[in-house]
């Protein structure tokens, strides 16, 4: 635990986590007390054996005993389904990826789109739909590197320029509206409630990893106009970047 009295802050920064074990997590670093209770969604280190533990779990939990092993297979042709579960609106989805920052329904979105279009969910799919769609609209800015669709890589990257544009495009999208009550509010909700900007004058997404922390979005200026706001932070010490990105939210909403 960190020190009586320090503040929550961007928690994540400042623990490492040592999830390689499907029965074992292990984290080291500093947790504040005023963090409090904290969820943080992972993807399972064992992603072939993941539905296999969860029904047993659930089933031992109500009593049921199991035998024998699981077996992994194509399910025959011909068979009904015991049962569907219809997803919530992909709006819904983007919504809960982005105020709580979730990597793993993030990367259930990305491998959607290969889905959708190659009837296989795979990674090389994916980027390869992002791709054609990113060199549609801005071919003329260097596309970013995707990798697994989500926060939680080393080797994802893009670009403030790139990134900037994306934002600046989206605005004018009929689907604006959700993609901003998507983002979370500063210092009202989602993973910037505890945000030390004027709560309120921005709809932004952060990030961070170890030695990473970046925010983009909107800033509502005091004029009455609106701002893309894009900062990236690559530094062995980047979560003591906090109050800078903070200031330049202030800074940016003012708009004096």
């Amino acid at each position: 635990l960190a020190a009586p009295g320090a503040d929550c802050g961007d928690w994540r920064a400042a623990l490492r986590a040592e999830l390689s074990d499907p029965a074992r997590a292990a984290f080291q670093g500093v947790y504040p007390a005023a963090c409090g209770e904290r969820v943080w969604p992972v993807a399972f280190a064992d992603p072939p054996g993941f539905a296999a533990r969860a029904v047993e779990g659930m089933w031992r939990e109500m009593g049921g005993k199991l035998t024998g092993s699981v077996r992994q297979g194509k399910v025959p042709a011909g068979l009904r389904p015991l049962f569907i579960t219809i997803s919530p609106t992909l709006a819904e989805v983007v919504r809960d990826v982005n105020k709580f920052s979730n990597n793993v329904m993030a990367q259930h979105v990305f491998l959607t789109l290969a889905l959708q279009k190659n009837g296989v969910a795979t990674f090389d799919g994916a980027r390869e739909v992002l791709r054609q769609w990113w060199q549609g609209r801005w071919g003329d800015v260097p596309m970013p590197v995707a990798d697994n669709g989500a926060g939680l890589s080393r080797e994802a990257r893009i670009s403030a320029q790139a990134l900037g544009r994306m934002l600046q495009t989206a605005w004018t999208s009929p689907v604006m509206p959700e993609l901003v009550a998507s983002l979370p509010i500063v210092g009202v909700d989602g993973t910037l409630r505890r945000s030390k900007s004027r709560a309120g004058t921005a709809h932004l997404k952060t990030g961070s990893l170890r030695d990473v922390m970046a925010v983009a979005g909107y800033v509502h200026g005091a004029s009455g106009r609106r701002y893309v706001l894009v900062a990236m932070v690559n530094h062995a010490a980047a979560a003591a970047a906090r109050p800078a990105l903070d200031a330049l939210i202030d800074w940016t909403a003012r708009d004096q």
